[in-house]
């Protein structure tokens, strides 16, 4: 199960859902996405490769 944890307002909230994440908030505190057992498709592999891009997303909505 993933767990996203985001600072909004100075409080943590936990998210399983990537796309329920708020589009502004104070700071990414955990990115874990879901762990894909292996072996893996390569419909897994091309999901596995967006985790980073996810991740700087996630990064460039937090308020600064």
């Amino acid at each position: 199960m993933a767990e996203y944890v985001i600072m909004v307002n100075g409080k943590l909230n936990t998210y399983e859902n990537y796309e329920d994440i708020p589009k502004r908030f104070d700071h990414v505190i955990k990115f874990l996405p879901d762990v894909i057992p292996e072996p893996h498709t390569e419909e897994e592999h091309k999901e596995i490769e967006t985790y980073n891009d996810k991740l700087q997303e996630l990064m460039k909505r937090e308020l600064k």
